[in-house]
C-alpha cells in the first residue's frame, strides 16, 4: 500500500522536487483500498469454505512516519498485522527503487509465514506510473496476473478478468503470486467501531533497510532513474468572463470565446 498526499490538500514540492510528504496531510491511496478490500474477502472466503485453511492478511507500507496512517487504516478494515519500512533514505525513491524495498520486505514477512498473494492495487493515486506489481513480480520471481475487476480463487488456484478497451480476458495462475485489482474490482468496505477499536491491538512491525538487507546506496533521489527536473506553482485563480446575450449573439460570443481557449 501507499501513503500520497491527499488530492485536496494543498500540495507542495521540496527544493529537490520531491513531492512534499511531510509538510502535508496524507492518506492510504484509495487505489490501494480495493487491494485491501480484495484481499479481506479473499480471507473471509478461505475462512467460510476451506476447514482447516487459516489465512492472514498483512499490510505493508514503504514512507515516512506519516504513512504508519496509512497501515492504521488497513488494519482498521480488517488486516491482521502492519509492517512499516521506514528509512530516511528511502526519501525521493522512484519505482525501480521502491520495487526492490517491497520485494526485500515481502521476502522478510515470507520468512516467517508463507506468503501466498501480494496484492496490490492499480497505481498510486499520486505517481499513477502502474508499475510496481510487475517491478514486485520480477524481483519476486513470481507469476503476476495484474488490472483485475474480478477475482476468483480456489486452493493454490486464482483467476481474474482484466477488462481491456474491446475485450475482456481471462487470466489465471497458480500461487504464489503477485495481484492486482482495479477500482471495477468492489468498493473498499468503511472501518466499523469494533475494527477501529481492534486494530488497537493488532502488532504492528517497522523494518529498516538494514532489516531488510538493501544498501542505502540502492534507494533514494541519487539514484532514480526519473527525476523532476522543474515545478512550476499553479497561478492563482482569476475572475471568469462572463458572456452576455443581450442582442440574441450570446451564441456565437460563447463559441468564440471557447474556440478561442482551443475547448472547441
Amino acid at each position: 500500500m501507499k501513503h500520497v498526499p491527499d488530492a485536496t490538500a494543498d500540495r507542495k514540492f521540496e527544493s529537490d522536487n520531491t513531492v512534499d510528504r511531510v509538510g502535508v496531510d496524507g492518506l492510504l491511496s484509495e487505489l490501494d483500498e480495493y487491494a485491501v478490500e480484495q484481499a479481506l474477502q479473499l480471507k473471509e472466503k478461505t475462512a467460510a469454505g476451506e476447514e482447516g485453511q487459516e489465512s492472514t492478511v498483512t499490510a505493508l507500507c514503504m514512507g515516512p512516519e506519516k504513512a504508519v496512517d496509512a497501515i492504521r487504516k488497513a488494519l482498521q478494515m480488517g488486516a491482521d498485522r502492519g509492517v512499516h519500512v521506514l528509512d530516511d533514505a528511502i526519501a525521493g525513491s522512484d519505482a525501480m527503487a521502491t520495487s526492490l524495498v517491497l520485494a526485500k520486505a515481502v521476502e522478510r514477512i515470507g520468512a516467517d509465514s508463507k506468503v501466498d498473494i501480494v496484492m496490490c492495487g492499480m497505481a498510486s493515486t499520486d505517481g499513477a506510473m502502474s508499475v510496481v506489481p510487475a517491478m514486485l513480480a520480477e524481483r519476486l520471481g513470481l507469476p503476476q496476473v495484474t488490472q483485475a475487476s474480478v477475482v476468483e480463487a480456489q486452493g493454490d488456484q486464482v483467476r481474474i478478468k482484466r477488462d481491456g478497451d474491446s475485450a475482456t480476458e481471462v487470466v489465471g495462475a497458480t500461487m504464489p503470486l503477485v495481484l492486482s485489482v482495479t477500482d471495477q474490482s468492489g468498493e473498499a468496505r468503511y472501518p466499523s467501531f469494533k475494527g477501529i477499536m481492534a486494530a488497537k491491538k493488532k502488532p504492528l512491525e517497522t523494518y529498516s533497510l538494514s532489516d531488510l538487507g538493501v544498501d542505502a546506496d540502492q534507494v533514494g533521489l541519487s539514484v532514480a532513474w526519473t527525476v523532476v527536473e522543474d515545478t512550476t506553482e499553479r497561478p492563482p485563480r482569476t475572475a471568469g468572463e462572463i458572456v452576455k446575450d443581450e442582442d440574441g449573439s450570446g451564441a456565437k460570443a460563447l463559441t468564440e470565446f471557447l474556440a478561442s481557449k482551443k475547448f472547441i
